[in-house]
């Protein structure tokens, strides 16, 4: 079987979405791998937060080999994938006013901490309320979004304004409105979205920031290894043991 023009086109794009992030966002990523390594030196606490498929590089920092073991999920009922039935109402509750500022109330989050915002669009209810409710309680506020958005759609919070407004530090992932890189003659509708690509890319650059600032500052990075190689449990074990005050995804 001969190789697939459109799979190549496919890679190509991210490739090149891959690059542009690299070069273009170099300064924001390592300032937001230097707000990430403060936090922890000073006994902050780390957090991720998105909503549908954005919540997929959120996921992709926390619990896993390799990984921060301080970073948590700051999970919203409803919203955080694809499990939700039906899958619809996952969109829907991302324009409930309120909700947001719910969830932050009742979380562990306090001032002093990180909350990374993942959300492609950044127009609606949730995302733009949970920045401005994490900096009114004096978090620092990362955002990742596609910047395009704010230039090319309305909000949909009733500020008028997008989760790039209210974030100390933006992460543009350079993502075209509509989120699909191919076109092609007889298929009606655009297709192969490349946002998990480098959303997840653009947060595993922002932690390997944050490890290199840690070593700067004479910190060992809090990371996880694999169960799967030998020492893992143990070394995990550790870890999770001088850090456990900081760790809310485990009882």
């Amino acid at each position: 079987m001969s190789e697939s023009k459109l799979a190549g086109q496919f890679f190509d794009a991210a490739i090149g979405l891959l690059q542009r992030v690299r070069d273009e966002e170099a300064e924001n990523i390592a300032a937001s791998g230097e707000a990430i390594a403060d936090a922890i030196a000073a006994g902050g606490r780390l957090f991720a937060f998105g909503a549908g498929h954005s919540s997929l590089a959120a996921q992709d920092v926390v619990y896993r080999a390799g990984g921060f073991a301080l970073m948590n999920l700051l999970a919203v009922p409803g919203v955080v994938g694809v499990d939700v039935m039906p899958a619809t109402l996952g969109s829907a509750l991302e324009r409930v006013d309120g909700l947001a500022g719910a969830v932050l109330d009742s979380s562990p989050a306090r001032s002093g901490d990180v909350l990374v915002i993942i959300s492609l669009s950044g127009r609606n209810a949730l995302p733009v309320e949970m920045a401005m409710n994490a900096r009114a309680l004096g978090l620092t506020v990362i955002g990742v979004t596609s910047v395009a958005y704010a230039q090319e759609t309305r909000s949909r919070h009733s500020s008028d304004t997008f989760l790039k407004d209210h974030c100390d530090i933006v992460l543009d992932s350079k993502i075209a409105v509509g989120d699909a890189e191919l076109t092609h003659e007889g298929i009606e509708a655009p297709f192969a979205p490349a946002s998990t690509v480098v959303t997840s890319a653009l947060m595993q650059a922002t932690m390997a920031a944050a490890a290199e600032r840690l070593v700067e500052k004479g910190i060992e990075p809090p990371l996880l290894r694999s169960g799967n190689v030998d020492g893992g449990h143990e070394w995990n074990g550790r870890v999770m043991t001088e850090y456990g005050d900081r760790i809310f995804f485990r009882h």
